[in-house]
């Protein structure tokens, strides 16, 4: 089982990434300065989809998304570490806070691409990565965004798109903490190793069997 940490890869089998075609992130983050964006048009956005890597990396490519923080929320200690974290015993989940530009986004939009990240019907995880720290949950800041999560999360489960249930949790925000500095822009920082965990996990294989989209 593969899950959201370092992987050490040899020189050999990163060059077979890039021989076999496997894309990596560009070396650069485009990150506007939040100060530029008058405050009523600033909007924040919480959303757990397993590995934060990942789900900053997919969010970071959308136009109106100015910065993604990897974090963990929903748990009953403070300041939890990564290691208390990703051992399932603190009760939090790795998630990403998401500032977003309301003038060219908004948190509708931004759910529309959360669930083509996910796959809502796995109750315990998201793909390799197994256990309740890793499990799905939009988590709404006020009334309209709960309004707006729970309209969303409906009309997937009506639409009979999938057999078995949606199980994506809507739950209300809770203290959110920043992940340690080496977890921010992994996928960045650390290319070769963000490819190979992001391949081996089968991360956009299942998104393209479950969405019919390639990541």
């Amino acid at each position: 089982m593969l899950h959201c940490r370092f992987i050490v890869i040899s020189a050999v089998t990163a060059l077979a990434f890039i021989v076999t075609g496997c894309q990596q992130p560009e070396n650069s983050k485009h990150m506007p300065d939040t100060r530029s964006i008058a405050e009523e048009n600033l909007g924040v956005a919480i959303f757990a989809g397993g590995c934060f890597w990942c789900t900053e990396s997919d969010f970071d490519k959308l136009p109106g998304v100015v910065a993604t923080t990897s974090g963990y929320i929903g748990g009953t200690v403070v300041n939890p570490t990564y290691k208390q974290v990703v051992a399932g015993k603190t009760g939090h989940v790795e998630a990403v806070k998401i500032q977003f530009d309301k003038t060219v986004t908004s948190f509708s939009e931004l759910l529309n691409t959360y669930w083509l990240t996910i796959d809502p019907t796995f109750e315990d995880g998201q793909f390799c990565d197994i256990g309740p720290q890793y499990r799905s949950v939009i988590f709404y800041l006020n009334p309209e965004q709960q309004t707006l999560a729970e309209a969303s999360k409906e009309a997937l489960a009506v639409s009979a798109r999938f057999d078995q249930p949606v199980v994506t949790e809507i739950l209300p925000a809770t203290e959110f903490y920043m992940a340690e500095d080496y977890h921010q822009d992994y996928y960045i920082k650390n290319p070769l190793r963000y490819a190979y965990y992001r391949n081996n996990c089968n991360r956009d294989e299942r998104l393209e069997q479950l969405w019919g989209v390639s990541h």
